[in-house]
């Protein structure tokens, strides 16, 4: 029994919270609902610092595994993994908590309360954050976070090992120059066809702990006091019982940019009343004054701070430390060489391979003389996005190639060019690097470049380094000077591999076309290096898949303040994509055998699939098996993500799979975001990419169809 099916003890806890709370006074109760919550010494409660990170391993507080960002976590399309991450993730907060607290360290990003995963729909790739997210599809989404929060929150029937936070509810994607006044409008169907799913899902099946309002306001209410999202639909229709966090210092932005109060006493009642128990930042000071001139019970701050010490109880802060499994975890624990393991598994299962006309893998004993080339070659920056701790080693693409070629290949290596600037000296000219690309280039077998991004480009607002668009990209090209470089390595005419290093898609015609090999590498993590040299020298063979579209140019996208979800994602985009969604290349060949439905008809049981997938290339490796179903009507979406399972196997192996696809696979929403199964036909498709012509077109493979109907309208549930 996990501690969110043992309802006895917490209605314990709430019960030792109640009665710890009714013997404090209206201050000390307000004062314990901001982040920086003070110590209350006579009721021996301690000081503790609310927030924490935990995006892809602990984050801000020193020493941590620093794992690939979430968007190359989400490439993966591994389940099983994203659980084992969030608990070395949850292993090393609690051994780091274990080790402050003997020195009485409660400063910022030293608690238990872990705000991730960062579960928003990355509906363009113009936002700077999306690599915070696990991509552009719901279901994907869902699973994935359902699993990373089961690993954070861990198996205990009596404790939580640290607490997880779904953020930020909701309908939350940029622009991140206008995200504290920015009202984004989405129609009822977007809303729980796309926006909403996810965060569903981390409460009602992951029981998060948590969940963060975002800035922006949605529909013209803010959504960190919001009557529809926070006592409608989280605590009404969901039934959350956890607390509520608002993003930091959103509560001013009610009265100074969304202008739908006057002052802050206004602001802080209006977020209370709604339903926001935690205020990350220090404006529910203001709660005293709002109590006093009766915008606010009493009886509504009690419920707020013992939701707030329920979850402190959960987590074992009152109880002595005996009793607590997880305080046995000790400092030794954090960085240690089987966490340096998974992380190294995680970034080999997340890199993508785009396109390979045969050049990768490279053959060791062929090449003498190997050119690295370009701004993230050797750039720490590239390997580790945003939200992140401090690895205890990093390795490079370059030190990673250097590692593993050791003495029997020279390594020459040139930065090509400022990741974004148009010099990498000051006082230089222009284009100061371009002389010694073509002189590596001249005297290698082989090149890899190594272009793409960092967090210092594409992140969130008010991130120092940020240069463009306040953390959103401006378009989709490779910034600077770094397609010039490129186009210098084609002009030599040696065998060039472009690595890419970005948390998000740029458009990549000019690669697509005339590089014989691309790698997607995402933000990697502190082992990236190591993992992409590996996939070059086919020491292992890529497997991730793409978790976001591809697209061919800026200018085919949407508005990027137009949160309608029409010629968006894979699930709704009508133009041909670069690289789809679900693909992804291998250095084997699988097949799938004896895929059957159980049923032809579709009914309130849902449909079976059962298939085998069998390894007939010459070397091991991982695949994906996606599922996709559509229906076959004029106003409906495009084929969508129902189910997935990671395998691997060796040369040769097969495996017997099944998937069960509910009546809810079958559902859409309609206008009124109510969903349901229409009378009609319906198609499954079962193979290793989504069943669109461009996929078919990069992997000679389409996947098999099965048509199935509904004979009646089938309600799915209620909306959502």
């Amino acid at each position: 029994m996990l501690l969110a099916e043992n309802s006895k003890k917490i209605d314990e806890y709430k019960q030792r919270a109640r009665q710890l709370v009714e013997q404090m006074t209206l201050k000390e109760k307000v004062y314990q609902m901001v982040h920086t919550a003070p110590a209350i010494e006579r009721l021996n409660v301690k000081a503790y610092n609310w927030w924490n990170e935990s995006l892809h391993g602990v984050a801000r507080a020193g020493t941590a595994t620093v794992f690939p960002q979430a968007i190359g976590l989400a490439a993966t399309f591994d389940e099983d993994l994203l659980e084992e991450v969030a608990d070395v993730i949850s292993t090393e907060a609690r051994a780091k908590f274990n080790m402050q607290q003997q020195y009485d360290d409660t400063d910022i990003y030293k608690g238990l309360t872990m705000w991730a995963p960062n579960v928003n729909i990355f509906r363009d790739p113009r936002w700077g954050r999306g690599h915070e997210t696990y991509g552009e599809d719901p279901y994907l989404t869902s699973r994935l976070a359902v699993r990373f929060i089961n690993g954070l929150q861990g198996d205990d029937e009596n404790y939580m090992k640290v607490a997880a936070c779904a953020k930020h509810f909701a309908v939350h994607s940029g622009p991140e120059e206008q995200r504290h006044r920015f009202n984004a409008v989405a129609s009822d169907q977007d809303l729980y066809e796309t926006y909403l799913p996810a965060f569903k899902a981390c409460v009602q099946e992951a029981k998060v702990e948590s969940v963060m309002g975002a800035y922006n306001r949605t529909n013209g209410e803010p959504c960190c006091g919001s009557e529809l999202l926070l006592e409608k639909i989280l605590r009404g229709d969901w039934g959350f019982d956890g607390h509520v966090v608002s993003d930091c210092w959103a509560i001013r932005d009610f009265h100074e940019h969304h202008k739908v109060t006057a002052n802050e006493v206004e602001s802080v009642a209006l977020a209370v009343n709604r339903g926001c128990d935690l205020n990350c930042g220090s404006l529910f000071v203001f709660l005293v004054e709002a109590v006093q001139q009766g915008l606010v019970t009493e009886e509504q701050i009690d419920r707020a701070v013992i939701r707030l010490f329920t979850t402190r109880m959960k987590l074992g802060l009152f109880d002595e430390p005996e009793k607590v499994p997880y305080n046995v975890i000790r400092y030794a624990e954090t960085d240690s060489p089987k966490h340096r393991d998974l992380n190294l598994k995680a970034a080999r299962e997340s890199l993508v391979l785009l396109k390979n006309d045969g050049l990768l893998p490279l053959d060791k004993k062929a090449v003498k003389t190997i050119g690295i080339i370009g701004p993230n070659a050797n750039n720490r920056r590239s390997l580790v996005g945003n939200y992140e701790g401090t690895a205890s080693r990093y390795v490079t693409v370059l030190e990673g190639i250097q590692d593993y070629v050791g003495d029997e290949m020279r390594v020459l290596y040139s930065e090509g060019c400022h990741l974004f600037k148009d010099k990498v000296e000051a006082l230089s000219q222009a284009n100061d690097r371009l002389s010694e690309v073509k002189g590596v280039c001249a005297e290698s077998d082989a090149v890899i470049v190594v272009l793409g991004l960092d967090a210092g480009l594409e992140g969130e607002e008010g991130d120092t380094g940020n240069s463009y668009a306040s953390g959103d990209k401006t378009d989709l090209k490779l910034p600077g000077l770094q397609e010039e470089v490129l186009r210098a390595v084609l002009d030599s005419g040696k065998p060039a591999v472009l690595v890419l290093l970005a948390g998000s898609a740029l458009a990549g015609e000019i690669a697509n076309e005339k590089i014989p090999a691309i790698l997607q590498g995402w933000y990697p993590g502190a082992q990236g290096g190591r993992a992409i040299a590996e996939a070059i020298f086919g020491a292992i063979s890529p497997e991730g898949k793409l978790p976001v579209t591809f697209y061919r140019t800026t200018e085919e996208l949407p508005d990027f303040t137009d949160y309608s979800m029409k010629n968006r994602t894979y699930r709704y985009m009508k133009n041909e994509a670069l690289y789809p969604f679900g693909f992804g290349l291998s250095y084997t060949e699988f097949a799938l055998e004896s895929v059957q439905l159980s049923a032809e008809k579709i009914t309130e049981a849902g449909v079976r699939v059962t298939a085998s997938i069998r390894n007939v290339g010459e070397r091991a490796g991982g695949e994906t098996v996606q599922i996709y179903v559509q229906a076959n009507r004029d106003d409906a979406p495009n084929a969508q993500l129902k189910a997935f399972r990671k395998v691997h196997l060796d040369a040769q192996e097969a495996a017997d799979l099944e998937f069960n696809l509910p009546l809810s696979a079958f559902a859409l929403c309609d206008e009124h975001g109510v969903a349901r199964v229409e009378p009609g036909e319906y198609t499954v498709y079962v193979g290793t990419s989504q069943p669109d012509g461009r996929s078919e077109a990069l992997t000679g493979k389409r996947p098999e169809a099965f048509k199935l109907t509904a004979e009646s309208l089938i309600p799915a549930g209620d909306r959502g």
